[in-house]
């Protein structure tokens, strides 16, 4: 096949914007020339960026399960998440697979299994945009978690698995006001059903969460699965993350918590809606509070797959010091090296050509263009 030249680009660089054009050969980037050209596909002075990376998104999940108790067909949910995820700009995305479940909520053993498998036959078939790979987010005081994680045994596609525990008094809800708002209000308990579902919650983490924990670190470390450690809040939870080799520190709900974490030489990731609304969601710290510290490292669309690109955008307009590929980073390179992807994050020769065309108008980036390994797929 021809080259593939992007000209007249705006090129994010790792530590510069770069006037030029990127020139891509058998799915790998070639050069890169500064100046005008005269030959290729004329951006017409758009940013061009690295494809970006994504480690934790729920979004998969609003496809399958679009309402309480439904169902959606796999195969065709897949595809609408990919669709959405590669327009966003995502060229590598961890779906993540939710491990463990209670009597309210979670799935039955068995289905993420088949979600995973009609990934890999949506991806052996050509159905997908973006290069999808298996995220285990596992609830460590859920009684059968370890049951859902042996339906993956030594699947190659699973690169990260994240420690996570949403019981009441713990991380996310050391206070009862969330917990209260998540389980009690919006699913309408009475308050003797609330008082029985916390208080099953609170033993199920005294007895099943320690030894959840360390044995999930174990399967990890024999198989060289990246760790995550999920809503630290404390300098004790950071101890335990770095006991457990952890790389990834997901979400951490307090300053001390991030700050120890980023010292730890963990990549400190937090939500880009919580960049792009100014707050987060759920009433924890600012991710603009820890970009200010200079402890943030990895952003995550979470539940809106735009906010992977905008968040940077935000960063850069609004945190004195931040250049946008500093920003940029954050959704690029960084992410893909916690996981140890080395071949893609960045615009430099022999790497893969995951590229993006993005213009930046009125506040919010669209994206006009997205080529993974040098094919156009959005």
């Amino acid at each position: 096949m021809p080259d593939l030249i992007l000209g007249n680009a705006r090129i994010v660089l790792d530590d510069r914007i770069l006037t030029g054009s990127v020139r891509v050969r058998d799915g790998r980037i070639l050069d890169i020339d500064e100046g005008q050209s005269a030959t290729g596909e004329d951006l017409d002075g758009d940013y061009l960026i690295p494809g970006l990376v994504e480690l934790h998104t729920d979004h998969l999940e609003t496809h399958y399960s679009p309402r309480p108790g439904v169902r959606w067909n796999t195969m065709s949910a897949i595809q609408a998440h990919d669709a959405q995820i590669a327009s966003s700009g995502i060229t590598t995305v961890f779906d993540c697979l939710r491990m463990g479940s209670d009597e309210s909520s979670g799935f039955e053993r068995g289905e993420m299994r088949r979600m995973a498998d009609a990934i890999q036959t949506a991806q052996k078939e050509d159905r997908l945009r973006a290069d999808h790979l298996l995220h285990l987010r596992c609830e460590v005081s859920a009684a059968d978690v370890l049951q859902h994680v042996e339906d993956f045994g030594d699947d190659p596609a699973v690169r990260l698995v994240s420690l996570m525990d949403h019981a009441p008094g713990q991380r996310q809800f050391q206070t009862l006001d969330q917990y209260t708002l998540y389980y009690k209000i919006k699913r309408g308990l009475s308050d003797e059903a609330f008082a029985h579902f916390m208080k099953r919650r609170q033993d199920d983490a005294a007895r099943y969460a320690a030894p959840h924990r360390r044995q999930l670190a174990a399967f990890c470390q024999a198989r060289g699965i990246t760790v995550a450690s999920h809503d630290d809040a404390t300098l004790e939870h950071v101890e335990e993350a770095i006991d457990y080799g952890v790389r990834l520190a997901e979400f951490p709900t307090g300053l001390d918590a991030a700050d120890a974490s980023h010292a730890a030489g963990m990549s400190v990731l937090m939500g880009a809606p919580n960049v792009v609304r100014g707050k987060s969601h759920s009433g924890n710290i600012a991710a603009r509070d820890l970009a200010e510290r200079g402890v943030l490292d990895v952003l995550s669309s979470d539940y809106v797959p735009l906010s992977l690109l905008h968040a940077p955008f935000v960063l850069s307009e609004e945190i004195e010091g931040m250049s946008l590929p500093r920003a940029l980073a954050m959704v690029t390179s960084t992410p893909a090296r916690t996981v140890g992807f080395e071949d893609r994050g960045r615009i430099a020769p022999g790497l893969r050509a995951d590229l993006v065309r993005v213009r930046h108008t009125q506040g919010v980036p669209v994206v006009r263009a997205v080529w993974r390994q040098g094919q156009r797929v959005a």
